[in-house]
């Protein structure tokens, strides 16, 4: 047999009456098992370990051992120095009684297993020897499954890091650390969470943050884009079937919470859930359980579930559109993700990340960045936030520019300047109060002058981009006073 595969044990005993019966019943096994330490004092033994840890797999102890340090104490001390380390105790105060107190404690402590020594009249060995054997093999194999786990959970651990690298949240601006600060306090309950904020925002990416910061980060995510799905569909990919439920069940489907149990299900566009979807959704929050088609009982599930939308739910429910328990049920956490315009120099810092992101990906460096190009970039509304945002960074690289200028950024093929908010009102212009064509006229030029100026290079680059002569651009900006 390998050496390599010797299980090494440490014996620690102050009899030598006993410490000669444990090496005869351990000696059954010469290939398997070998005592490479035979000490008779607690404290000893304890000090050792601490300076050789890892180099035994099984310690063999007496309960009540010399030096001043037994027990369970002995025990606790042994296992903080090396949590591999796997003991089996040996005594005699379990000679005539069963303990199942004492026994526990053991346990507790960090004892693997325990047996009681055979009386003094019995000679050769300590213990019957084929149980005492196996003992030893079986706390050896515990040792390796544990270090194995260890690895496999390291590992798992690197990935999860991996994927909250890929996945972080960039920005410095107050929103995004209040946002992050948010995340990493409410990641750990399970209670459900409702994301609220405009198209384009990132309300997936925080759902995965939460995901990936809490107790259910080794389990699975299952995003899930509610207005996708046809109405006609929704309960069984929600919730499955079962074979022969309707027309074509060949099979049975498992639902999506169901595949999401011990997980977290992101619940995207939720407001689009049709109201009978939302019945048993509610049931799901309220029971934990799912009603599958064609199934009569129910299902047992545990999903953490997180919400998001881009519409006033509130306003949803008072239009009866959206049930008003399960709005309650899903708007435990709120959390709110603010527009991209609304966090200052984020957008540098966003465009920075995409262009080398990009650009790695293409295996390019990334191209200068002249400063004027920021200002176009901080002056743009962005009504498609973050998700725009990165569609201009990606298409700046495509386009293959070694700088990025004012020039590029302003090019109509890369911002797109037509595209306007969808909730762009008259009121932006007159306050809530009725002007004159005339007023509203001037009021629209002086914002759409600041505007263009804001993305051209020069005056004469903005008198181009609006299609008039120089003269005439100077003229108009002096009547708006913008001159």
């Amino acid at each position: 047999m390998n050496t390599s595969t010797v299980i090494k044990v440490m014996l620690v005993d102050d009899e030598e009456f006993d410490v000669r019966r444990v090496q005869n019943t351990v000696a059954l096994s010469p290939t398997k098992i070998q005592v490479e330490c035979v000490l008779s004092n607690g404290r000893a033994a304890l000090e050792h370990i601490q300076k050789y840890p890892d180099r035994y797999d099984v310690v063999i102890l007496d309960y009540q051992i010399s030096g001043g340090l037994r027990g369970e104490d002995l025990i606790r001390q042994m296992k903080d120095a090396d949590p591999f380390l796997q003991i089996i105790v040996i005594t005699k105060m379990t000679t005539n009684t069963t303990d199942f107190e004492f026994a526990n404690n053991l346990l507790k402590a960090g004892a693997f297993w325990y047996c009681t020594k055979y009386p003094g009249n019995i000679e050769e060995y300590i213990y019957q020897p084929t149980d005492f054997i196996l003992s030893i093999v079986n706390a050896y194999e515990k040792k390796k499954l544990e270090k194995q786990k260890m690895k496999s959970d390291k590992r798992l651990m690197q990935s999860i890091e991996s994927m909250l690298e890929a996945k972080k949240i960039i920005g410095e601006s107050k929103p995004m650390v209040e946002l992050r600060a948010a995340i990493e306090k409410y990641a750990k309950s399970d209670a459900n969470i409702l994301i609220s904020g405009a198209s384009g925002t990132g309300k997936e990416l925080v759902a995965w943050n939460i995901h990936l910061k809490s107790k259910r980060r080794y389990e699975k995510f299952i995003p899930i884009n509610c207005g996708s799905i046809p109405h006609e569909l929704v309960e069984s990919e929600l919730f499955g079937y079962e074979r022969g439920a309707f027309t074509g069940a060949v099979g049975t489907k498992p639902g999506l919470f169901e595949v999401a149990n011990n997980g977290t299900v992101f619940l995207d566009e939720v407001s689009e859930l049709p109201l009978s979807a939302q019945v048993k959704l509610l049931r799901v929050i309220q029971e934990g359980e799912i009603e599958k088609i064609g199934r009569t009982g129910s299902l047992s599930v545990n999903v953490r579930i997180i919400a998001a939308t881009n519409k006033n739910l509130a306003k949803e429910v008072s239009e009866g559109r959206f049930r008003e328990d399960l709005y309650y049920r899903l708007n435990v956490i709120p959390i709110d993700v603010v527009p991209l315009r609304q966090r200052g120099e984020d957008i540098i810092l966003l465009f920075k990340h995409f262009v080398e992101y990009f650009s790695n990906d293409m295996g390019t460096p990334p191209p200068e960045i002249d400063p004027k190009a920021y200002d176009i970039l901080m002056n743009y509304q962005w009504p498609g936030n973050v998700r725009e945002l990165r569609n201009v960074a990606q298409r700046l690289v495509l386009s293959g520019a070694e700088k990025i200028g004012v020039k590029e950024v302003s090019d109509p093929m890369i911002l797109k300047n037509t595209i306007l908010p969808k909730d762009l009102s008259f009121e932006e212009f007159y306050n809530g109060q009725v002007l004159t064509l005339r007023e509203m006229e001037r009021a629209f030029r002086l914002k759409y002058f600041k505007y263009v100026r804001s993305i051209s290079s020069s005056d004469a680059n903005a008198a181009e981009k609006l299609g008039i002569a120089p003269s005439n651009y100077y003229r108009m900006c002096k009547e708006l006073g913008l001159k």
